[in-house]
């Protein structure tokens, strides 16, 4: 590993996008959750092209996508407390884009984690429900970890490593205040 100007400067993306993913677990609204993982993603995909992470950089353009109609189809049918037939084939059409990203940027089983944790995010955004998307991010959390010390970003990793107790602080909170609504009923 090089540390030379692209490094440093994949390194400061990925520092900006940490940030906002943090603010995401943190978020009640699944719309601020989707919309600051926009900026989020975009940074991260800077990111990869400054590392050459080709299979990290396919997910990112999947995910943005994915970010965007996920906004524009609650702006357009409203915010749905209930999956979809629209949702299933949704998620089914993001799933198949990520295959077929992965195949021509495969570059071991390792380049796969990335794929991993956006298929595991993916699911946990689909879902109508915050809490579903705190806990997941722990597995999530775990899946990118491995795919930035695949990639020797050591941002990615200590930062990664940083969400990834926002995510069990965010998920515990969440299930604290359910138990409280429960409680109070």
């Amino acid at each position: 590993m090089t540390i030379d100007t692209p490094y440093i400067l994949s390194q400061i993306f990925t520092i900006i996008m940490y940030v906002f993913l943090a603010i995401t677990y943190l978020s009640k609204s699944k719309r601020t959750i989707v919309f600051i993982s926009f900026l989020a993603i975009a940074c991260n995909a800077i990111a990869f092209i400054l590392l050459n992470a080709w299979t990290g950089l396919g997910v990112c353009i999947i995910d943005l996508l994915r970010n965007a109609y996920l906004l524009l189809a609650e702006k357009k049918y409203g915010e749905s407390k209930k999956i979809t037939k629209r949702d299933v084939i949704f998620l089914i059409i993001v799933y198949l884009a990520m295959i077929a990203v992965s195949i021509p940027t495969y570059e071991g089983f390792l380049s796969l984690f990335s794929v991993f944790a956006s298929a595991v995010y993916t699911f946990s955004i689909w879902q109508k429900s915050t809490k579903v998307y705190k806990g997941l991010g722990i597995p999530v959390g775990i899946l990118w970890i491995t795919y930035n010390a695949y990639i020797r970003s050591i941002f990615g990793v200590t930062l990664e490593s940083i969400l990834l107790v926002f995510s069990i602080i965010g998920f515990v909170r969440e299930l604290k205040g359910g138990n409280k609504k429960k409680v109070k009923k």
